[in-house]
């Protein structure tokens, strides 16, 4: 059964816009930093002034990760032990679905994301960690599948491995990446992590690897004929987009531009807003605006170097963002075009005007939600959907007030 959770009604931490300060952040990790241009970092806080209600449409969902809604309006949700759910209109949970992937759930590694593709039959994408060998090596993958009715249910088939992150790790199972964005053009892109470990976070300036990397493939796991190094010989060079990612966890293609926008975990400060493009570089780990958790310095402790992309806005201290969506529904007109945020280590939904001509944040907005917020997806009825990142996951649904 849904219902309201009264202690989540509109609670904005930003000022008011006519305050011209930054929206509440806290201390920087790296106050000696400076950014490389006015507004990479703490925008002026904005308060669009819009109400809203949060009800609970569903709960008891083990870590769920990724959120997407089937052609007849209903939502399937990831959860990250392996599991996959449909959400009946009445917030009902099914049973897991069935016909997916073996996962391997570890660390950050689970079943990830979703992806419902338009079209019929019904094809849905999925991005998860994999074990590659009885070892412990893993690595992220993602595999499409036809999903058929079954029941109250759908079940899955026919999958289609799409791409596979090389190389494989046996480290600490971290920083998978995993998003999954769907191009204008039907093509697709994937956000791959660093895995975490000093030993390979190198590889993400190694365009042989699949380490660190944004990918575009098509839905068949061929490559496009616009990705950057096309001609390479070699297969994982073939399908990289861009390079020097950390740990991207949001991506979001833009409804007006059908430009990718992706947020990425800094460690220790440096979150990033990112708008990748072909064949650039965003540096990582050379120049970051994060510390190591250790509280020392990563690579040659710069921010910026020649031929080193920079991110279009940066936190510090660090939200960690993950998912990200654009919004366009009628149901909140003052927030049209405006991209929001989850916030894992901030319990909140950011809200982030841009200007898109010129690939700058205008201004910042955040909402408190008591909750690690893993993913966030406009709904096709123009509500907002919010996951919570919990043993005792909730979906939460955002509505004007």
């Amino acid at each position: 059964m849904r219902r309201i959770v009264p202690l989540l009604l509109a609670t904005a931490l930003a000022a008011s816009a006519a305050c011209a300060a930054p929206v509440s952040q806290g201390s920087a990790n790296r106050p000696d930093q400076v950014p490389a241009f006015p507004g990479q970092t703490r925008v002026d806080a904005v308060n669009s002034g819009v109400a809203f209600k949060v009800t609970q449409v569903a709960s008891g969902l083990e870590y769920p990760w990724g959120l997407a809604f089937l052609p007849d309006g209903r939502a399937i949700v990831t959860e990250k032990p392996g599991r996959l759910r449909v959400i009946a209109a009445d917030g009902s949970l099914s049973a897991p679905v069935q016909g997916g992937p073996s996962v391997y759930y570890g660390g950050q590694g689970g079943l990830q994301d979703v992806l419902v593709l338009p079209g019929t039959p019904t094809r849905i994408c999925l991005s998860y960690a994999s074990k590659r060998s009885a070892s412990g090596v893993t690595g992220l993958s993602v595999r499409c599948y036809t999903a058929v009715p079954s029941g109250t249910s759908i079940r899955l088939t026919t999958g289609q491995s799409v791409w596979q992150q090389l190389p494989s790790y046996a480290g600490g199972h971290g920083q998978y990446g995993g998003r999954l964005a769907l191009a204008k053009d039907g093509t697709l892109f994937i956000t791959a992590g660093d895995r975490q470990d000093p030993g390979i976070r190198q590889r993400a300036q190694d365009l042989t690897s699949g380490i660190g990397k944004i990918i575009h493939v098509n839905l068949d796991g061929s490559i496009p004929a616009d990705n950057p190094y096309v001609s390479s010989p070699n297969a994982n060079t073939r399908a990289i987009w861009a390079q020097g990612f950390r740990n991207p966890y949001g991506a979001a293609i833009s409804p007006k531009t059908g430009q990718l926008w992706t947020t990425e975990n800094g460690p220790r400060g440096g979150d990033e807003l990112n708008a990748p493009k072909a064949g650039k570089n965003y540096g990582w780990p050379v120049i970051t605006y994060g510390e190591d958790y250790s509280g020392a310095p990563i690579g040659g402790n710069i921010t910026q170097k020649p031929g080193l992309e920079q991110p279009v806005y940066y936190w510090d201290p660090v939200i960690a963002p993950s998912g990200t969506a654009w919004y366009t529904g009628a149901r909140f007109p003052r927030w049209q075009g405006s991209l929001f945020v989850g916030g894992l280590a901030s319990q909140s939904l950011t809200r982030l005007e841009i200007d898109e001509a010129n690939e700058r944040v205008t201004g910042e907005e955040k909402f408190a939600m008591g909750h690690r917020i893993r993913d966030v997806r406009q709904a096709p009825d123009g509500s907002i959907w919010l996951l919570t990142d919990e043993a005792n996951g909730l979906v939460l649904r955002l509505d004007p007030q």
